[in-house]
């Protein structure tokens, strides 16, 4: 669990956006971003104008807004996410300056991309940075994104759809283990997301798009496929559960949803696999301990 961790959250309070404002007062944060002082400006008028303890509408006009926590659930940074047509430019800022060096910035830009492709379905994603910037274009490079343009003052970056869903098939966005889905689980679960809504929809697409698929009768006996029943540990929780489809679903008996933030999370994944994942707006600790029973070792293709 040594790799880089990022989830990146929707919801802004006021405690948030003075830790922007100390992070947008720092000359080592704000050197290459241009409109800093615009945005310093922005967020001392909203905590001005308003007692609201939630700021999240005011983040949220002309673009998407996002803070980026670590696996501790500390805010180090944010995104924001500006579509134009089908385009979608990012603008990313690790603010917590402690954390450089640590690949943060390669963990939020993934985070990025999987919202930008696979919920606002854009269909190329642009960053533009300063040319000195190197910290910044060595994190977007080492991603997969391309140079577009460069000036003296700024070089465009750009991603396409179809290259990042062939990079997320080739492993390069995926910043944990290996997954397997069978072909039938597969076929299965593309059919629920085009008509299921709910949060957990695109870490489920994330996870089906990146997932090696295999014949269900050449599945390893210790993956976790749909209608497994799987003993986990949740932080320092033990539990077992069954992962099933929406219809499905009993938590009090433990019929986890697929698209349940748990459910999502183990679907794919092998014994002594750990995770981190967001479950219910904190990062929780996810250990794969047994797969008690899966349907194909068992013969039970049909289920």
């Amino acid at each position: 669990m040594n790799k880089p961790f990022v989830s990146l959250r929707p919801e802004i309070t006021r405690s948030h956006a003075l830790i922007l404002m100390d992070w947008l007062e720092d000359e080592r944060v704000t050197r290459y971003l241009s409109d800093s002082r615009s945005v310093s400006g922005f967020i001392a008028q909203a905590i001005d104008r308003t007692q609201m303890p939630i700021l999240t509408h005011l983040f949220n006009q002309g673009g998407r807004f996002f803070m980026a926590y670590d696996r501790n659930d500390s805010p180090v940074g944010f995104v924001r996410l500006v579509k134009t047509g089908p385009d979608c430019e990012i603008v990313l800022v690790i603010g917590d300056h402690d954390t450089w060096g640590r690949r943060l910035g390669a963990s939020t830009i993934r985070e990025g991309l999987k919202l930008a492709f696979l919920d606002m379905r854009a269909e190329t994603v642009i960053a533009k940075i300063h040319p000195d910037n190197t910290r910044s274009l060595k994190a977007f490079q080492r991603c997969g994104f391309l140079l577009k343009s460069e000036t003296p003052t700024l070089q465009s970056l750009h991603m396409t759809s179809g290259r990042y869903l062939r990079l997320l098939r080739e492993g390069v966005m995926a910043a944990s283990a290996d997954i397997y889905i069978t072909e039938m689980d597969k076929a299965r679960l593309q059919s629920l997301i085009e008509f299921e809504q709910g949060p957990a929809l695109v870490d489920l697409e994330h996870e089906i798009e990146r997932a090696i698929v295999v014949d269900p009768q050449q599945v390893a006996p210790d993956v976790v496929t749909m209608n497994s029943r799987v003993a986990l540990q949740l932080d320092d929780e033990e539990k077992e559960v069954a992962l099933v489809y929406p219809e499905d679903a009993d938590e009090r008996s433990g019929k986890l949803s697929v698209l349940s933030d748990v459910g999502a999370a183990i679907l794919g994944y092998q014994e002594g696999d750990a995770i981190d994942w967001m479950v219910s707006d904190r990062t929780r600790h996810i250990l794969i301990e047994r797969v008690i029973y899966q349907p194909e070792s068992s013969g039970h293709f049909h289920l």
